[in-house]
């Protein structure tokens, strides 16, 4: 009998020790499961904030570029403008040096002469009208073209922005395939 009773002790502390395996086994299975969803939970907010604030920039980014668009739109009228007053005062001054000349040249009656004076007189105050006009164009055109530097530099900042975050994303899902494997 004492044979028996140190065999079933024995079953008993080997089948308690198995027990006790087992269950530490599973606890520690838990745990690294638990974790691993805590972390895939956490993975899945930042991926998620990531996408928000990539939807965000792209609207800036957007918006933006619709901005540079109007901008750039502004310094093609605004030269087109500077080109058309230019070209206006240049036929203007031609046509004062022509009559000048005609006037001073001339031995034409005397009411031809004041024709041509009053003709004189009216181009030459046009002449100064478009050298005004002239002025304020070469500034509305240096204006847009600082607008439009301005606006292509906030674009450029966001398209960096926009890259960082892709390469951002690029590594933490690189991390993620590297660290699942």
């Amino acid at each position: 009998m004492n044979r028996l009773s140190v065999i079933t002790v024995g079953i008993l502390l080997f089948s308690a020790t198995c027990f006790a395996q087992t269950t530490t086994n599973d606890s520690q299975t838990l745990q690294a499961l638990l974790s691993e969803v805590r972390q895939m939970r956490q993975d899945l907010r930042t991926t998620t904030i990531a996408a928000q604030r990539s939807q965000i920039l792209i609207y800036r980014l957007q918006g933006q570029e619709a901005r540079v668009a109007r901008a750039s739109e502004r310094l093609d009228e605004a030269r087109e403008k500077q080109v058309r007053i230019q070209d206006e005062r240049r036929h203007v001054a031609a046509e004062v040096k022509q009559n000048e000349d005609f006037v001073n040249n001339s031995e034409n009656p005397a009411t031809q002469r004041k024709a041509f004076e009053i003709r004189l007189y009216e181009l030459k105050t046009r002449l100064q009208t478009l050298e005004s006009d002239d002025q304020q164009s070469q500034s509305r055109e240096i204006e847009a073209e600082q607008q439009l530097r301005a606006e292509e530099v906030r674009l450029g900042e966001l398209r960096e922005q926009l890259d960082r975050l892709d390469k951002t994303l690029e590594n933490a899902s690189r991390r993620a395939d590297g660290g699942g494997q």
